[in-house]
């Protein structure tokens, strides 16, 4: 049995640090809108967020092009062909351009139209109008940054994704201050203003994330040129084994503006608990988060490699540091909640600050079973071969139970908002058994390259 080197967790932790701090970087600036937004009530907060449930549609289609570009060029990285993993890149970037520019006109035409989806409050609607049409102009960036920054992850490059965050955080922070409360000399704005630095942030973030792959980068040595490539066998192996990644995210997504909808149904109140639960558990888990990805990389180019030995080896020392993340972030979520709440989000109303405690009390169990199950499935399983296994599985847990559960228990028989929450979280446990038995059958690791 091949042991597990010391080089292993260097490369693991060299991988998931910068991760990490992207991912805690990226959080942040959701935490500091909603923070900053918070002061203007909660209408205000709960209309920006609705409005970004685009953006995590659209998050979690680019997060799935991203994906699959990772699944497949990490393999061809592995055993050595560059030029593959270099076309395939160039495909990915120009769906990511097509999806970016659908979704922009989607917004400025049916502004109110897709506001109304989520919550049916006058407040809320009349807010978002004045953030979503501005930040619909953000998407195009985000698709393509995220697929230059997955690119770099292929090389093991995970660096340029903290600079290019840090730099937007700041950006997108500095304005929201100048901007939401008018601050030197500017007009205040609102959640106008918001809406403007975001906007600013991410192409900020899109041009440091260009110029690093155009001109830096020694591994793929991208230059426009290349987007002429083209190959109609790594096309149809991108759709082969790709699409199952780009459905799950985007069914996931689905799945998460679904629930959006169901809480938004039960008041402002729970919206904006919501909300802020949310981002506190997001910013709380960036180390699982992070790990997940890392493991993804470390384990495809193994698994391009050749190496099986390797793979279930990394695999079953992997699966101790996730549960190990997830006991411990789960806790950190449990005992610092309240004082979080306290301090952070005084303008929110008493009721919403307690659905967000009652919330993130939830978060502190399903933290654990997270911390598990997606850095198996998403991390390990999907990076080794199984795409399809993966997107079958969480459309069956989300679809099949935390759906209609939930639908059930807020409009059949009227359970409390808390009840509803975990009914819409219970995945997060269930799947942990799935991911045991999946893992252990070792039936995962696919060669996806072409020779």
């Amino acid at each position: 049995m091949f042991k597990v080197e010391k080089s292993f967790y260097k490369t693991l932790a060299v991988l998931t640090i910068p991760l990490a701090l992207q991912n805690l970087i990226s959080y942040g600036v959701v935490f500091m809108d909603n923070f900053m937004i918070s002061t203007l009530g909660d209408a205000a907060l709960s209309g920006v967020f609705v409005s970004n449930q685009v953006q995590w549609i659209l998050g979690m289609i680019s997060g799935g092009l991203a994906g699959a570009l990772v699944v497949l060029a990490a393999q061809y990285m592995g055993k050595g062909d560059v030029h593959r993993a270099k076309i395939i890149v160039t495909i990915v970037l120009k769906i990511a351009m097509g999806i970016g520019v659908f979704m922009t006109l989607l917004v400025m035409f049916f502004p109110s139209e897709i506001l109304g989806l989520f919550s049916d409050d006058p407040g809320v609607i009349s807010e978002g109008l004045n953030y979503l049409p501005i930040v619909g102009f953000t998407y195009i960036f985000v698709c393509v940054n995220a697929v230059l920054l997955a690119a770099m992850r292929c090389v093991q490059n995970t660096k340029i994704g903290f600079i290019s965050s840090l730099s937007g955080f700041l950006i997108n922070v500095f304005l929201n201050w100048v901007l939401i409360f008018g601050n030197l000399g500017f007009a205040p704005l609102g959640v106008r203003g918001a809406a403007i630095a975001t906007l600013t942030a991410r192409i900020i973030e899109f041009s440091i994330s260009f110029f690093y792959v155009r001109f830096k980068d020694q591994n793929l040595l991208f230059r426009l040129g290349d987007l002429k490539l083209w190959d109609k066998l790594l096309l149809w192996d991108f759709f082969r084994y790709g699409t199952p990644i780009i459905l799950g995210s985007f069914f996931w997504g689905l799945g998460g503006v679904v629930q959006v909808i169901i809480l938004g149904r039960l008041g402002p109140e729970v919206l904006t608990a919501n909300t802020i639960a949310n981002n506190l558990n997001q910013i709380m888990g960036v180390v699982v988060y992070a790990v997940t990805g890392a493991a993804g990389i470390i384990i495809g180019r193994t698994v391009g490699a050749g190496e099986v030995d390797k793979v279930k080896a990394y695999a079953r020392a992997l699966e101790v540091i996730f549960l190990s993340f997830g006991i411990i972030t789960g806790g950190i979520i449990f005992l610092s909640k309240d004082l979080i709440l306290a301090m952070a989000f005084q303008g929110i109303s008493p009721q919403a600050q307690g659905y967000a405690i009652q919330f993130l009390t939830v978060f502190s169990v399903t933290m654990v079973g997270t911390a598990y199950q997606m850095a198996v499935l998403s991390g390990i399983v999907r990076a080794g071969g199984a795409t399809h296994f993966v997107l079958v599985n969480d459309l069956f847990w989300v679809w099949i139970v935390v759906v209609p559960s939930a639908l059930l228990a807020a409009f059949v028989f009227e359970f409390p908002p808390v009840v509803v929450f975990a009914c819409l979280k219970c995945d997060q446990i269930l799947k942990c058994g799935v991911a045991v038995i999946k893992l252990n059958r070792w039936d995962w690791m696919k060669k996806l390259t072409r020779e």
